[in-house]
């Protein structure tokens, strides 16, 4: 028809019907009436009764116009309560009907703004959990998140796997991390607003924090940005990304075929190839970026967060919440403590004395304790009975073979009896440095359903006197060395 009334324009009417392939009757009634035929169509009347029609402007409309922000599916369950006799195959119907009044009558929503990004300009920083994963660690779950930093001009990413929740001192080793990898660092650094780093802080201890930040931004010339509280979409250069590095390690770790890492670091290096392949694929654009990234400082700066504290008699130290033993000679010391995402490093004024793996409190905020059975076992040996109310004593136990061997020695023996074995096997362990050889020995005794025999144990593990070879050392005269020192000063006369 459209073909025929622009051939119409030069020609007669049997010209352009036949030029259109339309019969001559045709053409003249479209020359009668040139209307669509979508335009002379009736719109199709209701063929049953509309089943909302005594309810919708007077029952659900008030409800749209009083609480806009209801559910469809709410406003039909109050209609069902309210008349019965509906049944359930209105729900569409109604649902349809309310989106389409609230395109005419609803609220204005939202806009989000697309933005130019311009090269070296903005980097952005979040957290993402990665529990949904369920990593292991030498069968253990991993609990933690992922630190996620990305430019958004390139889509450079980086990533490091962090233990604990959101905190500035994760965010700073993160970042650094990244920009020290990138070779720059962008002009403009964005976050989310850190509601979980500022979470059960004092006014001043968030006011520290803020200016910490500021101070870690200003350090690499970038200019500190935050997104809104729960306005993810700000973060949308790096939140929308989330997603597909998940699935990037998911895939990842369906080819491995296991989810089980021997240790933290393998986790780390198999997270550091995933995100190593993926900006390859933006390799061009990296390149093309880094030109535009401000020269980074000759030296990182902090990333740790200095806390002091106390030893106590107890021999150790508590902070937030967790309890770490330490040599008993530093009772009574302040230690300088260097609390990082995963270790502490305690010093002692100036002098490194040695790194701390870090714990966490329990998730229903009681302590947890990090003790290493060879700071307190001199003390143990002296006080064996202590075992057996220990509050750190399953965290006592180096291996899991030590924790069965201590529980069926209280099924069989007195509990002065099994503390003071468990202690004895303990001391050596500690004192002849086969904690795990020890280990399998305890293991096979407990399979073959016996209990360790502190003499058998010491005759394996120790040697014997007798054995040892008796070495014999001779000392020269030390008359022979002034000879021999006279007849060099001879010789050079």
């Amino acid at each position: 028809m459209r073909l025929f009334m622009k051939l119409r324009q030069n020609h007669s009417v049997t010209v352009a019907a036949a030029k259109a392939s339309i019969g001559r009757t045709t053409a003249f009634r479209i020359e009668k009436d040139p209307r669509l035929l979508s335009q002379k169509t009736k719109p199709r009347e209701r063929r049953r009764p509309d089943p909302l029609a005594h309810i919708f402007d007077a029952e659900i409309v008030p409800l749209l116009q009083a609480a806009p922000g209801i559910r469809a599916v709410a406003i039909f369950e109050e209609m069902l309560r309210r008349h019965p006799e509906l049944g359930d195959g209105i729900r569409r119907t109604m649902e349809r009907r309310i989106r389409s009044w609230r395109a005419v009558h609803g609220a204005e929503q939202e806009v989000i703004f697309r933005q130019v990004h311009e090269p070296g300009r903005l980097g952005l920083s979040d957290f993402t959990n990665m529990d949904s994963l369920e990593v292991t660690i030498a069968g253990q779950p991993l609990d933690h998140l992922l630190y996620h930093f990305r430019l958004a001009y390139s889509g450079f990413e980086h990533g490091h796997v962090i233990l604990g929740g959101e905190s500035f001192v994760a965010l700073a080793e993160g970042l650094q991390n990244a920009l020290w990898s990138l070779g720059g660092a962008p002009h403009d650094h964005r976050s989310d607003s850190l509601s979980a780093a500022f979470r059960n802080l004092t006014t001043n201890e968030r006011e520290d924090l803020t200016h910490r930040y500021e101070e870690l931004c200003a350090h690499y010339h970038m200019k500190p940005t935050r997104n809104n509280k729960g306005v993810a979409h700000e973060n949308g250069s790096i939140e929308s990304v989330h997603g597909h590095i998940k699935a990037a390690v998911r895939d990842a770790l369906l080819m491995r075929g296991s989810n089980d890492f021997d240790d933290l670091a393998a986790y780390r290096a198999f997270i550091d190839e995933i995100v190593s392949r993926r900006n390859a694929h933006n390799l061009k654009r990296i390149e093309a970026e880094r030109p535009h990234l401000q020269e980074l400082p000759q030296r990182r700066t902090t990333d740790s967060e200095e806390v002091v504290v106390r030893v106590m008699r107890t021999g150790g130290f508590t902070l937030r919440k967790v309890f770490y033993s330490v040599p008993s000679r530093l009772i009574g010391h302040q230690l300088r403590v260097r609390l990082f995402d995963d270790r502490l490093d305690v010093f002692v004024g100036g002098t490194y004395l040695m790194t701390l793996s870090r714990g966490r409190s329990h998730p229903d905020g009681r302590h947890s304790q990090v003790v290493n059975y060879r700071h307190v076992i001199h003390s143990l040996r002296q006080k064996p009975m202590a075992l057996l109310r220990l509050v750190y004593r399953d965290q006592l136990f180096p291996r899991l073979e030590y924790r069965q061997t201590f529980e069926a020695l209280l099924e069989r023996l007195t509990d002065k009896q099994a503390c003071k074995t468990m202690v004895e096997i303990l001391a050596l362990a500690h004192e002849r440095t086969c904690e795990r050889e020890l280990a399998e020995r305890l293991a096979s005794m407990l399979d073959a359903g016996e209990l360790p025999d502190m003499a058998e144990l010491r005759k394996h593990f120790a040697p014997d006197p007798a054995t040892l070879p008796v070495v014999s050392v001779h000392l020269a005269p030390l008359s022979g060395y002034e000879a021999l020192v006279a007849g060099h000063a001879g010789e050079r006369a």
